[in-house]
């Protein structure tokens, strides 16, 4: 039997985890109900606002990337002079001229070709009896296409070779993003174009010997895909205008 100062008490009110555990799960499944409907009524991938402010972001970074390598492109030309009127030596003008040939840094001309790479069309078919019908993945061209690419003209004894506009050096990397090539900084789009000067005849052969663009080939026999070779006489292959600084990974600490 309690005393009055018990019953005149106000009663002290216990939660039960197992309680408060399931208004969480209920309110974590509303909030899951919400945002599918949101997603269901009015988000579209494609068209989507700020999936396009991100696609118009890195096309103005694409554009400001080459507005700056052209400003060091020039500063760089001016540089050089300076340096090689300072030298006046023509041994010194003979070895820094061997040192920017070797780093790709200075325009190249001579006899070369250059290969394109294009996506099929997106409705494309099979057109060789058997095989089966193309996966998206199979239209497009991939990384692996363009650096077998690279790869066979540098075997082929290529001088210099160009992507699009740039010239490749040591520390390029070709990179792609599905069907998006991003290169130095800057974003290019299919057909891809690579350039080589060099011994044509080699370069040809150091191509059709090349066992991933074999298989490419399959993909262009029975997809569609796009490959032209073109030779030329005389074609010139721009100096590299970019930063030649390494950039690495530091441990913290």
């Amino acid at each position: 039997m309690s005393n009055s100062a018990d019953s005149t008490s106000a009663p002290v009110r216990r939660f039960r985890p197992v309680r408060l555990l399931t208004g969480g799960v209920f309110a974590l499944a509303g909030l899951i109900f919400w945002m599918s409907f949101n997603t269901a009524q009015g988000t579209n991938i494609r068209t989507d606002d700020s999936m396009l402010r991100l696609s118009d972001l890195i096309q103005e970074r694409s554009r400001k990337n080459g507005d700056l390598e052209d400003s060091a492109a020039t500063a760089r030309a001016q540089v050089d002079a300076l340096a090689r009127r300072d030298n006046g030596g023509s041994a010194q003008d003979r070895r820094l001229t061997a040192l920017e040939n070797a780093a790709g840094t200075r325009r190249l001309d001579g006899t070369g070709l250059t290969v394109t790479l294009t996506d099929a069309p997106p409705n494309a078919t099979a057109r060789i009896p058997g095989v089966p019908q193309p996966q998206p993945n199979d239209l497009v061209i991939h990384q692996q296409d363009l650096q077998a690419v690279v790869n066979a003209l540098w075997k082929g004894g290529a001088k210099g070779i160009q992507v699009m506009d740039q010239r490749l050096i040591s520390t390029s990397a070709v990179r792609c993003v599905g069907n998006t090539l991003i290169l130095q900084g800057r974003v290019y789009s299919p057909p891809y174009k690579v350039t080589a000067i060099g011994d044509r005849g080699l370069l040809r052969r150091a191509l059709a010997e090349s066992p991933a663009i074999q298989n490419y080939q399959q993909y262009v026999a029975a997809y569609g895909l796009g490959w032209k070779v073109d030779e030329h006489d005389k074609v010139t292959l721009p100096g590299y205008s970019g930063t030649v600084d390494l950039h690495y990974a530091k441990p913290v600490g």
